[in-house]
């Protein structure tokens, strides 16, 4: 969608929820903006305010179905959803692989966090004499394969971007646009927890740029940078054996990141 007036983000007291904020904020626009930490979030609100925003934020957990959806029902009807809260771990720091509890808590925030999101939207698109609006969920090119050092944060991925892929097909008569955000590294709370390298890294504000040209032009998927596309895209078509012997020696994540 060119030029959304009315635009909801979560997770964007940080990262690429943050840096999209950022992008959008201008005059004529309404941000209505949510994370868990109130005073990283209130400093976002400070900040796009200043470009001419008008900016709603909320502090509220996606994982949180009742919350949410009180919240977004409250909301004038939303031009443009970006489904981005996230929180990321893996099995650095434990020796019998990824705790099942870590899974629970990651699946719990990347997948039901975006169901907790779209649902409500969805509603409010829905009610419309004529539906339509753009909802876009953030996956990852970790997404494309399930990883031995991050079983949880690549299967919740791959899970948004099946979801969303389906749904764009599913919604492709109704006016409504999905769209699938995956990025690669980007500087953000969940990278600057990995000590280990990320090819190609990106700032934040970079990936912002590229994500909102991506929506603008109503991409179904969104996925950069290009090399390490290839590379994920590669990995994920290769018999399995033969994958998971080049992924045996990938660094582990360290264990739950909390990312807004």
């Amino acid at each position: 969608m060119k030029n959304p007036k009315h635009i909801l983000i979560t997770g964007a007291s940080s990262g690429i929820g943050q840096a999209l904020a950022y992008f959008y904020a201008q005059n004529g626009v309404s941000l209505y903006l949510t994370g868990r930490n109130a005073e990283r979030l209130e400093a976002v609100r400070e900040a796009c305010s200043e470009k001419g925003a008008n900016v709603s934020v909320r502090c509220v957990d996606v994982a949180d179905q009742q919350a949410m959806a009180q919240w977004i029902a409250i909301l004038p009807q939303l031009d443009l959803i970006i489904a981005n809260a996230g929180i990321s771990g893996g099995t650095g720091g434990h020796e019998m692989g990824e705790p099942i509890a870590q899974a629970r808590s990651i699946f719990e925030v990347n997948i039901t966090g975006v169901l907790n999101t779209i649902e409500p939207a969805l509603q409010k698109m829905q009610a419309l004499d004529k539906p339509a609006g753009q909802i876009a969920v953030v996956s990852s090119l970790a997404g494309f394969r399930g990883y031995p050092s991050a079983p949880a944060y690549s299967a919740s991925k791959g899970a948004v971007r099946f979801y969303g892929e389906a749904m764009r097909g599913a919604y492709a008569k109704t006016g409504i646009d999905f769209n699938v955000i995956c990025p690669g590294f980007v500087t953000s709370r969940i990278t600057d927890a990995n000590d280990f390298p990320m090819p190609l890294k990106m700032e934040a504000s970079k990936a912002a740029e590229i994500i909102a040209k991506g929506l603008a032009k109503n991409k179904g998927r969104i996925v950069f940078p290009w090399p390490m596309h290839f590379m994920a895209w590669f990995i994920g078509i290769l018999p399995d054996g033969l994958a998971q012997k080049i992924l045996a020696n990938a660094p582990a994540k360290m264990a739950i990141v909390k990312e807004n």
